[in-house]
């Protein structure tokens, strides 16, 4: 067990940097929020409505994002980006709202 936890460490710490850097809110927007968000599925707002994102956003984005967290109607938690981190969740929902205004 204590050459397993070695052998973990030591595969974590010499992990580049690069690979172990934050996906951009474009990218998770891209790669994971676009599958609803682009033609509303599921009642999903649309990326560019901004009647729809409107009153979302006087929400604040730390209230969208936990939303988007914890899921909303038919939208699972996290949208299923179950890979993705607190800090990209929010910067695919920062994505979103800059892009529809």
């Amino acid at each position: 067990m204590k050459k397993a936890l070695i052998a973990t460490l030591t595969a974590v710490l010499l992990t580049p940097a690069a690979a172990m850097a934050e996906r951009s809110g474009a990218e998770v927007y891209t790669t994971k929020c676009t599958v609803c968000h682009a033609s509303g599925a599921a009642g999903a707002p649309k990326l560019g409505d901004a009647a729809a994102w409107a009153p979302r956003a006087a929400m604040g984005i730390d209230a969208l994002v936990a939303t988007a967290t914890k899921g909303k109607g038919a939208m699972p938690p996290k949208g299923l980006c179950m890979d993705c981190t607190a800090g990209e969740l929010k910067a695919a929902v920062q994505h979103i709202l800059d892009n529809s205004k």
